[in-house]
């Protein structure tokens, strides 16, 4: 693993270790309209054995739970994995079992798994081709993956923008990638994708700072970005209102299916 690679998964752990218990309410991770549609698409069996990659709080894990048989959720970050225990015995999930996992080094055996399901944490992985290729390598030959995670522009500089903007708020966001690139590591990968979409995603600025505990003095200037941004990035992020107490904006949701060939 290359320096740079390893440093990215260790800010990664510090971030969500440090603000943990704040995607145990955040509305966007626990309610948002993807999960159920995660749900619909996988159409899951009630024998699957499903991984959950970067679970966090588990909210996936356990959407999917009432569905199969087992579900194994992972994140690399401890305070997550012990977050998600905790609340699979406050939700009573008998069928949720959690471990510490990297998304790119899979601790488990090929063939494993008949769904994998991974949302809204790419942009933060290093290697999205190593971890497209270890969800390839624990699947099983009949099996489903289904990921869901914020997308880039088609225009690259407001691409540029909307990742620089991000890092400044979570530096352990690496960048986000369009539909097409992740079908394109899909296949590279030896998995074919049977259907794709992308959706809108409104977000209160209060809500998208809070989740990170950003700190008072920068939440004007990442707000004022925002709101000056050139009229490009204006139009992918929709920003609405003028102070942190009423803004919001538009971020984009990509959704896929893919299977073994």
């Amino acid at each position: 693993m290359s320096q740079d690679a390893q440093a990215a998964k260790d800010t990664n752990r510090r971030q969500f270790g440090e603000n943990a218990q704040n995607y145990a309410s955040s509305k966007v991770h626990a309610k948002g309209a993807s999960l159920a549609r995660m749900v619909e698409l996988a159409e899951p069996q009630n024998d699957w054995h499903a991984l959950d990659i970067a679970t966090a709080a588990g909210h996936t894990a356990f959407a999917f739970a009432p569905h199969v048989a087992q579900v194994t959720a992972t994140d690399l970050t401890p305070e997550m994995v012990a977050l998600a225990a905790e609340r699979a015995q406050e939700l009573d999930v008998a069928n949720v079992s959690t471990e510490i996992a990297d998304a790119e080094a899979l601790p488990f055996e090929d063939n494993s798994y008949d769904l994998v399901t991974c949302r809204i944490a790419p942009h933060h992985f290093p290697s999205p081709g190593t971890f497209v290729a270890e969800v390839a390598r624990v699947l099983r030959p009949s099996g489903t993956f289904v990921m869901v995670d914020n997308v880039a522009a088609d225009d690259h500089e407001v691409a540029l923008f909307c990742d620089d903007w991000e890092s400044q708020r979570d530096p352990s966001h690496v960048g986000c990638l369009s539909l097409d690139e992740w079908t394109n590591l899909c296949e590279l990968s030896g998995l074919t994708v049977s259907h794709s979409e992308l959706a809108p995603k409104r977000m209160r600025f209060l809500d998208w700072v809070g989740n990170m505990n950003v700190s008072t003095e920068l939440r004007p200037q990442l707000l004022d970005d925002l709101l000056t941004a050139t009229p490009a990035v204006r139009q992918f992020l929709k920003p609405e209102g003028s102070t942190q107490d009423d803004a919001f904006f538009t971020l984009t949701e990509g959704l896929l299916v893919a299977k073994p060939l």
